[in-house]
């Protein structure tokens, strides 16, 4: 076990048969047999189930979110040595935003160990980023545990090779805003950007965004931040703009 993770050590594990499976499940998850299994579950705590503050993954998820941002980023310059910085940026931007975590949190089965409020079913909670807010503190709890290589290797080997398609993601053109702009410049329509409402708590803050083409709503959306709210209503712009074409 690393110096970081006794840091971490609070609690014994008790050994009870769900303790096991949880310990298996983390196995499993990672290649890596947990050395302080509290880390893990920490990791996997919403702060909906929190009975305290700092009892949940919030400070593993900035401290995954900056180690994975990291690998990543050794990576596609190796693995593009001839791609400017925009490139780079913008693809690792697509592997480490909230929504690609998220997928990658379902598709390892992650997200069926996320403690947090049930009687959230159905409302917010399972709108917001806890899958991937969770992907993010379990990059934490590994670097904690095992240490910055075999974290890289978790990285890489268990969640990028077998689950990123690399050529789907840099095929990927999903900036809708710069789209419909362009379409704007194109066609000499006036448009404007506009975040219209905001709601909801400190750590599930969701905006509304609404563009107007001539003066003219041409889309609204929702997102956990101001750019995906824009991005969201600029997608439903375009589709508007084909008619109008």
């Amino acid at each position: 076990m690393g110096l970081l993770s006794q840091v971490f050590q609070k609690f014994s594990f008790s050994g009870s048969a769900s303790d096991r499976t949880f310990e298996s499940t983390i196995k499993n998850l990672t290649g890596l047999s947990p050395g302080n299994i509290e880390l893990y579950r920490l990791a996997t705590k919403h702060s909906s189930a929190a009975n305290k503050v700092k009892d949940h993954n919030e400070r593993l998820e900035y401290l995954g979110d900056a180690i994975l941002g990291a690998v990543i980023a050794e990576f596609l310059f190796k693995k593009f040595p001839f791609k400017e910085e925009g490139f780079l940026t913008e693809i690792r931007s697509r592997i480490v935003n909230g929504e690609h975590l998220s997928t990658l949190a379902k598709k390892i089965g992650l997200s069926a160990l996320i403690e947090h409020d049930k009687r959230q079913k159905g409302g917010q909670l399972n709108r917001s980023s806890m899958h991937g807010d969770a992907m993010e503190a379990l990059v934490a709890a590994v670097f904690l545990d095992h240490g910055f290589v075999k974290c890289k290797d978790f990285i890489l080997q268990k969640l990028v090779v077998p689950h990123c398609d690399l050529n789907s993601i840099v095929e990927q053109n999903v900036n809708f805003k710069s789209q419909l702009i362009e379409w704007a410049q194109q066609n000499s329509k006036k448009i404007s950007f506009d975040i219209v409402d905001e709601k909801g708590a400190s750590h599930y803050r969701e905006f509304l965004a609404e563009v107007r083409i001539d003066g003219e709503i041409a889309g609204t959306g929702k997102g956990l931040s101001k750019k995906k709210a824009e991005q969201a209503a600029a997608e439903k712009a375009l589709i508007w703009s084909k008619t109008k074409s």
